[in-house]
C-alpha cells in the first residue's frame, strides 16, 4: 500500500531550534548571549507573523542531500502559503523537476495530494490551523517545512529555544534593505534576514545542521509577501484530480516518534 509522498526527499526539515556556529565576519567567536538588539528584531517580525489574520507568501527553497561519499546535491522548490486564521491553511509545493503537490485545511478536513503520482488522503481533523499542523508533524510524522514559523505561538517559541543571538548589520536582499540576525540553538545554526519598516518580514533564512554529518544546510528565500488578500473559501475546497487514487495515512510509528524527539523535534 502506498503511502502520500509528502516532501520525502526533504532530508532536512525546517524547524527553530537554531542558532550560528562562529562570530562574523572579521570578528571573534560569539559567546552564548542574546543581544538586545537582534532579540527585538526576532520578536518583533515574529510577533506580526503570529498576529496576522491572514497572509500569503512564496517561498523558493534550497536544501543540501549528503551523499554517501560526502558530497552535498542540492534540491529544492517553490512553496506558495495562504493563511486565513483561525483554521484555514493551503499549501502548494512545486519541485525544481515540476512535480507538484499540497496541503489543505479548511477547519473541518485535512488533505494532501500529490498530482504526478495521482494520489490523496484526507482525514476529518477540527481545530485551527497550529493544531491541524501539530497533527500533521507530530501524529502522522509528515514533514511540513516552515511549519513553526507560521504557528500563532512563534514569539514564545522564540524566547524558548534561542541561546544565541547577534546583529550582524543592514544588507540587502532582493532589492529590500533588512536587518541581518545570526542565532545559535541547540542543534542548529540560522541566521536571517528581517525588512524594516512598520510591517517586518522574513526576506530569507538559512539554517546549518551543525550536528548532522557533512553540516547541510537549508535555507528559503520569501517573496510577495501579502497581509490583506483577497482568499475565497473556495480556495479551501480539496477536489481531487480526475483518475486520483485515495490512499490512507500512515500513523507514525513509536519508534519512528522517539527518533523524531531525539533529533529535537524537526519539522
Amino acid at each position: 500500500m502506498h503511502q502520500v509522498r509528502w516532501w520525502s526527499v526533504i532530508a532536512l526539515a525546517f524547524a527553530l531550534l537554531a542558532g550560528v556556529s562562529g562570530g562574523v565576519q572579521g570578528g571573534t567567536p560569539a559567546d552564548l548571549e542574546i543581544e538586545e538588539r537582534a532579540m527585538a528584531i526576532l520578536e518583533r517580525v515574529a510577533k506580526v507573523l503570529a498576529q496576522a489574520q491572514r497572509f500569503s507568501v512564496t517561498v523558493d527553497i534550497g536544501y543540501d542531500v549528503v551523499q554517501d561519499s560526502g558530497q552535498k546535491i542540492e534540491f529544492g522548490e517553490t512553496r506558495t502559503i495562504v493563511m486565513r486564521r483561525p483554521d484555514h491553511m493551503r499549501i502548494d509545493t512545486v519541485d525544481r523537476d515540476g512535480s507538484r503537490r499540497g496541503f489543505i485545511f479548511d477547519g473541518k478536513e485535512l488533505a494532501v495530494f500529490d498530482i504526478e503520482d495521482k494520489v490523496y488522503a484526507t482525514l476529518a481533523k477540527t481545530g485551527t490551523t497550529d493544531e491541524a499542523i501539530d497533527y500533521f508533524v507530530n501524529d502522522l510524522g509528515m514533514r511540513l517545512p516552515l511549519s513553526d514559523l507560521f504557528s500563532s505561538d512563534l514569539p514564545e517559541t522564540l524566547r524558548q529555544v534561542v541561546q544565541a543571538a547577534q546583529y550582524v548589520g543592514q544588507e540587502t536582499i532582493a532589492g529590500e534593505l533588512c536587518d541581518h540576525v545570526a542565532v545559535r540553538g541547540v542543534r542548529t545554526d540560522w541566521q536571517v534576514w528581517v525588512t524594516k519598516g512598520d510591517q517586518p518580514q522574513f526576506r530569507r533564512v538559512v539554517i546549518t545542521y551543525r550536528r548532522s554529518e557533512g553540516q547541510p544546510q537549508f535555507w528559503a528565500q520569501f517573496r510577495d509577501w501579502d497581509f490583506s488578500p483577497d482568499v475565497q473559501d473556495t480556495l479551501f475546497v480539496f477536489r481531487p484530480a480526475e483518475g486520483a487514487v485515495k490512499i490512507p495515512f500512515a500513523r507514525r510509528q513509536s519508534s519512528e516518534a522517539g527518533e523524531q524527539e531525539e533529533k529535537g523535534g524537526q519539522r
